[in-house]
């Protein structure tokens, strides 16, 4: 007869929220059995993760600076868990000072700021990190670079939001002014006729046209931080901009410049881009938990991903998920395709 192994008070996982995290987030574990001669010990991988609550069948565990392999056991001092797969952020570059999202060009290359405090002349505005993950200086001569944005055409785009012009740059680093005067102009975005949208956070929206005609596209109430643009699957701006309020909400602009709210109820949104199944991801908190919310088109919320100080995220042509925070860059290989520019 064969042997059956004794499985009898083995922790068991049923359900890990959410989905993915980056070191500082949190997983919140579902289960039994997590409690028998000591309280719960969670590690992905061989790293520990510290348990900020532990019952026997809950715990809440924190990803720790270290942890790169999402399998999740859970051990209660006598058994361990069978190992539960999740997604786990890994860092791609540090010393970095994202203040929106980063840009991904069409053969995988990601770009991210060193945008500095406001007035700060930093060594380097922009970096570029290659294909192999080295990091290295793309731009430099950009004051508070704060957003950027691809065209069609493959050229770079930066807004500073010290001097109000967003600037052109090739993928040999040659840069020019595109244009000037849009205030504390924060977020970019394209159309699908390649007209440029600029926010400035003072309150307005700009539309430049491929000519380089400057119209007043839409005005919204004035953010304390930045206006963070994306244009969705039906031709509309999208657009957040945090306030004070703890209950803010993600802007929807008809191509008139109608402004309605499409979701309200996100902590301090910011960053925000769409995947090809129509799914909307916002670096933000919901219910008092900081991250990646996805919102899909029934408009119903869900946190994604865990980690705090989350500015931007953008998508791979390899399916990952670039999240950045005010102080580095990770990848998420969570298998999600980007929506394409428009």
């Amino acid at each position: 007869m064969p042997i059956r192994k004794n499985t009898e008070g083995r922790p068991e996982i049923s359900q890990v929220t959410p989905l993915a995290a980056i070191a500082g987030g949190e997983f919140q574990i579902r289960g039994k059995g997590f409690v028998k001669s000591q309280r719960p010990r969670v590690t992905f991988g061989e790293v520990e993760a510290p348990v900020v609550i532990g019952s026997d069948s809950f715990v809440i565990a924190r990803v720790p600076e270290g942890a790169s392999v999402g399998e999740l056991i859970v051990g209660n001092g006598e058994q361990a868990s069978p190992a539960y797969t999740c997604d786990i952020g890994i860092p791609i570059a540090d010393g970095v000072h994202p203040v929106a999202n980063p840009a991904v060009d069409a053969t995988g290359n990601i770009f991210t700021t060193f945008s500095g405090s406001r007035g700060q002349k930093t060594p380097v505005s922009v970096f570029q990190i290659d294909l192999n993950l080295n990091l290295k200086p793309f731009l430099s001569d950009v004051m508070n670079a704060t957003a950027l944005a691809f065209d069609h055409e493959g050229l770079l785009y930066i807004s500073s939001r010290y001097d109000g012009v967003v600037y052109q740059a090739n993928s040999g680093g040659n840069m020019s002014v595109y244009v000037e005067g849009m205030g504390v102009s924060t977020g970019i975005a394209f159309d699908p006729a390649g007209d440029l949208y600029v926010g400035d956070r003072q309150g307005t929206v700009f539309k430049i046209s491929r000519e380089r005609q400057i119209y007043v596209f839409a005005t919204i109430e004035p953010s304390i931080a930045a206006y963070h643009l994306a244009f969705g699957p039906d031709n509309y701006l999208y657009l957040t901009g945090p306030t004070t309020s703890s209950f803010d909400a993600v802007y929807r602009i008809s191509p008139a410049g109608e402004v309605e709210v499409f979701y309200r109820g996100l902590g301090r949104p910011q960053g925000l881009a769409f995947d090809s199944d129509d799914r909307l991801y916002v670096a933000a908190s919901l219910g008092g938990r900081r991250g990646v919310v996805r919102i899909g088109p029934d408009r119903k919320p869900e946190l994604f991903l865990s980690g705090p100080g989350i500015v931007g995220i953008a998508f791979t042509p390899s399916r990952s998920m670039i999240v950045a925070t005010n102080g580095a860059l990770y990848r998420v290989d969570a298998g999600i395709q980007g929506r394409p520019l428009p």
